[in-house]
């Protein structure tokens, strides 16, 4: 059963300071810190998910880009060298050619989507939840100069409902996106049902080591701090991960920690404590510093809204969970893994 798909026209939105300022408040009470709890998230994901990306996605693409995640970098090359080949890996992986049409599950503003359906020629469409999102990433795509209309879409949707007939799709992936779900079970088995029989889903998903604790205090605090500032109702396991695939019913092809080889750590473009690293300064303490005073006086003339800065000081603190939970190995978002529909299954 499909749900009525959403196609978004392009359309860029602004939210008031008193929108801002309420959905940090609500955002915030979901979280363990906040007094929230785990089964509040996951019953009310979306509308935390939205929350979090409606505050969070301006402040990612100004320090980040349009590719919002991590990647499995080697020496001697750039971090937007490794976000491309990290992208590209997928592509390679599950044999993406021109002519076949590939889901995106999460796609954020379509950075990768953009990458991956130029360098191998198959359709993508890109679903995701949050509308502020999807008018980023048409005005992206717009930005580029190139007719994007033949090889991409964009569909507003829930992955947890999307609105497509079964066996829909010739290839699936997903990168930092379904560590929002908040059954991750039911969310692969949508996946299972979109994608026709034989074919490939591919992904990177947010995970907790064998080596994270969850009865040592400061492990689950770093936990907390990853989970209230990235969206996430919890992070499973990567054993957790490869048996809710098995369950959805995926046959499992490969999966590896890329950040164990990886030359260049994986926390390395967000760590304040590098100051050698100048391809992204912005996420120094010295361009923490430039940051935090911009935002404070855009928000006193009232260029940016009132709540900006909490959230920028949010995500700060994020960071600061993910560099302390990959330093202690408790953390990887590098874990790929390489699935496929069973020919038989419907």
């Amino acid at each position: 059963m499909t749900t009525p798909a959403t196609f978004i026209t392009p359309q860029i939105t602004s939210r008031s300071a008193e929108r801002v300022a309420e959905d940090i408040d609500k955002y915030e009470k979901y979280h363990t810190t906040h007094g929230g709890d785990v089964e509040a998230r996951k019953s009310q994901y979306a509308d935390m998910v939205n929350k979090y990306y409606d505050l969070a996605t301006s402040f990612y693409e100004y320090g980040w880009g349009t590719s919002f995640h991590f990647a499995h970098r080697l020496k001697h090359e750039t971090h937007m060298e490794s976000i491309r080949r990290h992208e590209h890996y997928l592509a390679l992986r599950l044999g993406l050619k021109p002519g076949d049409k590939c889901l995106d599950v999460g796609c954020g503003i379509g950075g990768p989507l953009r990458e991956i359906a130029l360098f191998s020629g198959a359709h993508v469409t890109g679903l995701n939840n949050n509308a502020y999102q999807i008018s980023r990433a048409l005005y992206h795509n717009g930005r580029t100069g190139r007719n994007l209309d033949q090889i991409s879409r964009f569909v507003k949707a829930d992955f947890m409902k999307m609105p497509f007939e079964d066996a829909s799709f010739d290839a699936v992936y997903q990168i930092d996106a379904t560590c929002h779900a908040p059954d991750q079970v039911g969310c692969y088995k949508e996946i299972l049902r979109v994608l026709k029989p034989g074919q490939y889903f591919a992904g990177y998903e947010w995970c907790a080591t064998d080596l994270y604790d969850p009865t040592n205090p400061n492990h689950k605090s770093i936990m907390a701090e990853i989970e209230l500032g990235n969206g996430l109702p919890d992070v499973r396991t990567t054993k957790q991960t490869l048996e809710a695939l098995q369950k959805a019913g995926f046959e499992l092809v490969d999966s590896a920690d890329l950040a164990l080889s990886a030359d260049i750590t994986w926390w390395d473009p967000v760590d304040p404590d590098n100051w050698t690293r100048l391809q992204n300064f912005r996420t120094t303490k010295a361009g923490r510093y430039v940051t935090h005073h911009l935002v404070k006086v855009l928000e006193r003339f009232g260029v940016a809204p009132k709540g900006s800065l909490e959230v920028a000081s949010m995500l700060e603190r994020a960071a600061d969970g993910l560099v302390a939970g990959g330093k202690m190995g408790l953390f990887t978002p590098l874990f790929f893994f390489l699935v496929r529909k069973p020919e038989s299954a419907k």
